[in-house]
């Protein structure tokens, strides 16, 4: 039986990789994306009855209502298996507390937190039919970061999203089981300039710096979360966890020089 997966944020970064990893592994895709340009490039990837193209704002409660409406006519193909709450503004970085606005802030907590919270209650009915139809749990898995639990100096709102998805995690977790299971991937240092749309891709070269701030020997790639990201949904008996992908960064004590 083919199975569907949903995305958010799918169109470049790290989106991008789990999109296209999920597809060269046969699952048919729903990606979203705000980016119409870039989701457009993705969809040159894959034939239409693989990929689902959905342009939208997955901060707008009426705007996933429309996506989630087309995912759910496109799942009599195949039973929508799990959604990846992936949409975030990627840069961390807001200035001084005092200098934030307030709708500044509430821009960085809509396209995660909220964004995950409108996604996720959408693509319920469709996951618990899932189940229903294959007697297996479906998933949801939220791309969370280590800012959750560490911060650099002014990303109060970036942390803050952060923050808000992995207590909305395990909190989903709790309720949504046996149906759906409910993880967390934390994301450390990904790359993702390279897997842009083509207009702002870049190729990148790092640091011996850069690489020995992780014990694993470098930066990690996008595809190293698309592979978490499988590894939660085969995992059965996990669920309401918070995966840290980050090469070791984060358990590395550095002294500056």
């Amino acid at each position: 039986m083919d199975r569907m997966i949903a995305i958010t944020g799918a169109a470049q970064g790290i989106g991008r990789a789990l999109a296209l990893h999920f597809l060269e592994r046969g699952w048919r895709v729903a990606a979203l994306d705000i980016d119409a340009e870039a989701l457009a490039e993705l969809a040159g990837r894959a034939p239409p009855e693989r990929l689902l193209s959905l342009p939208g704002d997955v901060s707008s409660e009426r705007e996933v209502a429309i996506a989630f409406e087309a995912i759910a006519s496109w799942s009599s193909k195949a039973p929508l298996a799990a959604l990846v709450n992936n949409a975030a503004i990627a840069d961390p970085f807001c200035g001084p507390l005092e200098d934030l606005a307030l709708a500044d802030w509430q821009a960085w907590i809509d396209a995660s937190l909220t964004a995950a919270f409108l996604c996720s209650r959408a693509a319920l009915p469709l996951l618990r039919e899932a189940h229903r139809v294959t007697g297996e749990a479906a998933n949801i898995v939220n791309i969370s970061s280590t800012r959750s639990v560490m911060s650099e100096p002014e990303s109060f709102a970036y942390a803050a999203s952060k923050g808000g998805i992995d207590a909305l995690t395990h909190a989903m977790a709790v309720s949504l089981g046996p149906q759906v299971r409910v993880n967390a991937v934390r994301p450390g240092w990904i790359e993702t300039r390279d897997w842009q749309k083509e207009s702002e891709r870049e190729e990148v070269e790092h640091r011996e710096k850069d690489r020995a701030q992780h014990p694993a020997g470098r930066v990690g790639r996008p595809q190293d979360i698309a592979g978490a990201v499988e590894y939660l949904l085969g995992a059965g008996f996990v669920t309401g966890q918070h995966l840290t992908v980050d090469g070791g960064m984060t358990v590395k004590m550095i002294y500056e020089e």
